[in-house]
């Protein structure tokens, strides 16, 4: 950005926002505040002690066309902080802006009158969200029919499944040309079908430059379609960053919760331990990292730049057969890529003592993303002396969505004790 450039305004800015909900009880001897000033003390139906803070000081920014992920436990403020952003509630102190039209789902069946058909429906909701008559005429057989709804759009709400519902609700919202759009948990009620729609929408907005919050408890789809997360506990941002990296935090605080619950003593595994890990054990992964085009160790990287994937390696005693691989994955276990030294031609002379394994990869090209690698060294008819999963995760930066396959140019490299026969030699 050059200088006296306008710096571009954010599409969602939360600034200190807390908000507090009235604690109820048997206790309470009133509940409102002209019961308060009825009873003479209207001092103690404002005391703090008296409200539950559901958010406290929450702040963060969400730039135009990001895709956002929001993780936490139950009741942790993750739906009161949508609700929030949707105008459904007011902050007991704070400010919030959303820029843009915004459409948003957020819980089952709501905005819906129960009484009337989906058909009515529909046209209510469109006119809420900002759409004309002419508008939700135009879009309305395609609302229908992404919500699967043709048999029963002229029937009562009311008669509607969980599930119906909520594909009718998500259909209008993502239907209405929203700048933001906000869902709370909407895949978890869905069929499959529906839930890979619903995905294939949400890459639709990615690619439109539309901006997308969503609340899951689904940490791999969180960690997979978004490139940021925010971890709201207890009512305040835990964690704010790259999506891998912030699931990866809450999972381990929800395991070191239920250890304290269980009375255990020991820490859980981390991700490398043993159940992710097989082999013989005639060699050992003893680590692996992802190497800068300065060959700097780095977890980010922006797609179309080079990169290197390096293990090292410790075997015991001398081997003749030994075969290197990589394989890259998306968090949710979709592999994008794999390749392994005797795919690209390389047969095995001798591997002693420790060596460095790098393969060369020209350019990453990656959709933007949180990718997983494994490796492995095995023999080549694929006994495994060490193969490890989900040894490290990385980040993709880019600024243009890709599809398809993933085959790089790549070149292997090698120090220590690695030693391949000449080309043309038999193996």
């Amino acid at each position: 950005m050059t200088a006296g450039e306008a710096v571009p305004l954010p599409a969602i800015a939360v600034r200190d926002v807390t908000k507090l909900y009235r604690r109820w009880g048997r206790k309470r001897s009133f509940g409102t505040f002209k019961s308060a000033l009825l009873s003479g003390r209207p001092g103690q139906a404002l005391a703090p002690e008296g409200a539950v803070p559901a958010l406290t000081d929450v702040s963060f920014d969400v730039g135009a066309g990001e895709t956002v992920g929001i993780v936490g436990a139950n009741g942790s403020g993750k739906s009161t902080l949508l609700k929030l952003l949707a105008g459904v509630l007011r902050p007991t102190s704070g400010t919030i802006s959303v820029r843009g039209r915004l459409a948003a789902l957020l819980e089952l069946g709501a905005g819906f009158h129960p009484e009337i058909s989906g058909r009515e429906n529909v046209l209510i909701n469109g006119l809420l969200l900002g759409l004309t008559r002419r508008e939700i005429a135009r879009r309305f057989d395609e609302i229908v029919s992404f919500a699967e709804l043709e048999e029963f759009i002229d029937a009562p709400v009311k008669t509607y499944s969980s599930g119906m519902a909520v594909r009718l609700g998500f259909a209008i919202a993502a239907h209405s040309d929203p700048d933001v759009l906000l869902v709370d948990e909407v895949l978890a009620v869905g069929d499959e079908a529906f839930a890979r729609r619903s995905l294939e929408k949400f890459s639709e907005f990615e690619r439109a430059g539309k901006t997308l919050l969503f609340v899951s408890h689904d940490l791999g789809l969180v960690a997979e379609r978004c490139r940021r997360a925010l971890w709201i506990d207890q009512g305040r941002v835990a964690a704010d960053g790259p999506s891998g990296e912030t699931v990866a935090l809450y999972r381990d605080s929800v395991s070191e919760r239920e250890a304290e619950r269980r009375g255990d003593t020991a820490r859980p595994e981390p991700a490398d331990a043993a159940s992710d890990r097989i082999g013989s054990g005639a060699a050992s992964v003893a680590a692996v990292r992802l190497l800068d085009s300065e060959g700097r160790p780095t977890v980010r990287v922006r797609s179309g730049e080079p990169a290197r994937l390096a293990m090292d390696v410790r075997t015991p005693s001398p081997l003749q057969d030994f075969v290197f691989g990589f394989a890259v994955s998306t968090v949710a276990g979709a592999v994008v890529f794999g390749s392994n030294t005797t795919i690209d031609g390389l047969a095995p002379d001798e591997l002693s003592g420790e060596s460095k394994v790098v393969l060369e990869i020209a350019s990453l090209d990656l959709a933007p993303g949180v990718y997983s690698v494994d490796a492995a060294v095995h023999a080549r008819d694929g006994s495994p002396y060490d193969y490890r999963r989900d040894l490290l995760r990385f980040e993709v930066d880019g600024d243009r969505p890709i599809a398809g396959v993933w085959n790089p140019e790549r070149r292997w490299t090698f120090s220590g004790g690695v030693r391949w026969k000449k080309p043309g030699k038999s193996a």
